[in-house]
């Protein structure tokens, strides 16, 4: 059972937990027999034996820890990132107030080992040199989208309603999620005198805590990973009208194929249509009206065999298809559309229905009054 270090102080970069998919904190536990990918643990799944596929509660594993030294014997790996994450957030030369935030180490013992081992250490500051330099070459014909810091406006103005609130010079929201988390914790005290169960049940009130933490800081790393307070709104705009447009093409395919499979066949219906369709394609109005169905002979029902998605028809519904002359996969998704709103809305009237699916109104009436009278949906 080895002691290994993890690589970053944040949860945020480290991978979820295999069993209960969040974020890790050190110390956690590493399978030295599954993987790649590595087979990573927190501690709770691991106290609880949790199997999943090849991984069995008895495989060796290994302790991921950063209490290790690096650079002196008598600071560890933790108290290392630590420190520069202090310097980052309170500047440097700010010494007070980075020991303040370590707690671990005096105001003189911070400066000392910062302006030793990060400033007058010339081999240290190469490496850090060629480090930076070989990440911006990995990265140089990659795509960041949280390339820039975003804008930093004045509190609620325009912007920064727009912006949610975020404050940039702190990487944090004015109401972040789950924004009262911590009004749980604000009454519990740990005194000596606490039996076993109060103390139990205190520190699942921690526990608890730590989890809405955990989610809170998954959400900001989706949020800087993607660069969604950076984007631009017209950006999304782009990208929504893209996949709309995809959508209505989609749709309009197979509204047009049902159109077709009406009048194939009667040569001159079908002829009328594709002339129709040419007009349309142009620009132009219509020239050639359709035929009312008044006075014309009925076409005959939808022959259904090898139509995809026949298989998943039960009788009732292949003998509405074929009336309908509808095809198979239309019909479900039409069917699929009108559930899920009757589901939403806790019932369906015909004027929704129609608004749903842009066909012919007597085929919307026919399959609605199909699905109330099989009890797929109900009247609102």
């Amino acid at each position: 059972m080895d002691r290994l270090g993890s690589f970053s102080n944040d949860p945020s970069d480290k991978p979820p937990c295999r069993g209960c998919s969040s974020y890790l904190m050190e110390p956690y536990i590493k399978c030295a027999e599954c993987g790649p990918p590595p087979f990573f643990l927190c501690l709770q799944c691991f106290t609880r034996g949790f199997e999943y596929k090849k991984h069995q509660s008895d495989h060796t594993y290994e302790i991921m820890t950063s209490d290790f030294p690096v650079l002196d014997p008598s600071w560890t790996a933790q108290e290392e990132m630590a420190l520069l994450e202090a310097v980052m957030d309170c500047g440097f030369g700010n010494w007070q107030d980075v020991a303040n935030q370590m707690c671990t180490k005096t105001k003189e013992e911070c400066e000392k080992h910062y302006m030793k081992h990060f400033i007058n250490n010339p081999l240290f500051a190469s490496t850090l040199l060629n480090l930076k330099q070989a990440e911006e070459a990995k990265t140089a014909d990659t795509a960041i989208p949280f390339q820039y810091d975003p804008p930093r406006p004045t509190f609620d103005s325009l912007l920064s309603r727009d912006m949610a609130g975020y404050m940039p010079a702190r990487a944090d929201f004015i109401e972040e999620f789950d924004n009262y988390a911590e009004w749980d914790l604000r009454d519990i005290d740990f005194v000596e005198d606490d039996s076993d169960i109060l103390h139990a049940l205190k520190m699942a009130v921690v526990d608890i805590y730590h989890s809405r933490l955990k989610e809170r800081q998954r959400r900001k790393k989706i949020i800087r990973d993607h660069g969604l307070i950076n984007l631009r709104k017209f950006q999304c705009a782009r990208t929504y009208d893209h996949l709309k447009k995809t959508r209505e093409e989609e749709r309009l395919k197979r509204t047009m194929l049902s159109e077709v499979l009406q009048y194939i066949q009667d040569s001159s219906a079908c002829q009328q249509w594709l002339r129709r369709q040419a007009d349309i394609d142009s620009g132009l109005s219509p020239s050639v009206p359709m035929a009312s169905n008044s006075g014309r002979r009925s076409a005959p029902p939808l022959n259904l065999t090898g139509l995809p998605g026949t298989e998943k028809l039960n009788e009732k519904e292949k003998e509405l298809c074929q009336m309908v002359r509808l095809v198979p996969g239309a019909y479900l998704e039409y069917k699929s559309a009108l559930l899920n709103e009757c589901n939403k809305q806790g019932g369906l009237r015909l004027a929704q229905a129609r608004a749903l699916i842009k066909i012919d109104v007597n085929k919307t009436r026919k399959i609605y009054d199909f699905l109330i009278r099989e009890g797929y949906i109900t009247k609102a």
